[in-house]
């Protein structure tokens, strides 16, 4: 497809560019990089050339300029992003026949933070993180991309226009939806043996009551009391470990 601003996304670093680069080179439309950084390109540059899309080696000033950050990693690659896919009964009736793991993010808000989930769930395998469909929600954008250093390439990223109807259908299917709670939540899980989808809430004011509901068990992490909570990029990847890593 034709790219345009709107679907136009800019890669930083060199992780982030091998990995959409072994995910989906032709998406791949412009890569700009640094003198330092060319020889590490060699692969990405001829399959470029083979078919006529631009790639150069630029001034660091100018690729500070292409990326839109000075901490670019000494490579930027523009490339085509596609539209994110509202998540269909039919997919998760799917995720669930494979007892697929799943991540859910209930208006988390700042990219860094998606960047960095999807970064753990790429590590732990999880492959699915719905986002809530609403404007407080941060989207995989050019920072998200950044901070996953790759973890992106290796999950997709769904929507869900209403996450507590969606919460509700998982638990019909079998899941164990697991609410992340600052205060609360028990330890064990109430569906042995189910497979997990974990549910992270809003940075600043947790899960909403509506979905802290729906879910079939919240879960709170036990800590000193000196400080409220984690970040909850933070939490989620203490989460994902207990949920999954021990299980591996």
């Amino acid at each position: 497809m034709p790219a345009s601003p709107k679907n136009e996304l800019r890669l930083c670093g060199l992780k982030a560019v091998k990995a959409r680069f072994a995910a989906a080179p032709d998406t791949i439309i412009r890569l700009f990089f640094d003198a330092a950084t060319a020889p590490k390109l060699g692969e990405i540059c001829r399959e470029l050339a083979k078919t006529k899309r631009v790639y150069r080696s630029v001034t660091p000033d100018e690729l500070a300029k292409v990326g839109g950050t000075v901490h670019h990693g000494g490579v930027v690659a523009v490339v085509y992003q596609a539209p994110l896919r509202e998540v269909l009964q039919s997919d998760f009736e799917a995720w669930v026949a494979k007892r697929e793991p799943l991540l859910l993010l209930d208006r988390i808000g700042n990219a860094h933070n998606l960047g960095a989930l999807a970064r753990t769930a790429a590590f732990y395998g999880v492959k699915h993180i719905v986002l809530q469909a609403d404007t407080l929600t941060a989207r995989p954008n050019d920072a998200a991309y950044r901070i996953s250093e790759g973890g992106l390439e290796h999950v997709t990223v769904w929507v869900a226009q209403v996450l507590p109807k969606l919460v509700e259908a998982l638990d019909e299917v079998g899941y164990e939806v697991v609410g992340a709670a600052t205060r609360g939540g028990v330890q064990r899980l109430g569906k042995p043996g189910a497979p997990v989808a974990l549910v992270l809430g809003n940075e600043e004011y947790g899960l909403s009551e509506e979905l802290a509901g729906v879910c079939t068990r919240l879960i709170t992490l036990p800590g000193s009391g000196k400080v409220e909570s984690l970040n909850v990029s933070v939490a989620g990847a203490i989460l994902l470990d207990r949920l999954l890593g021990r299980a591996r």
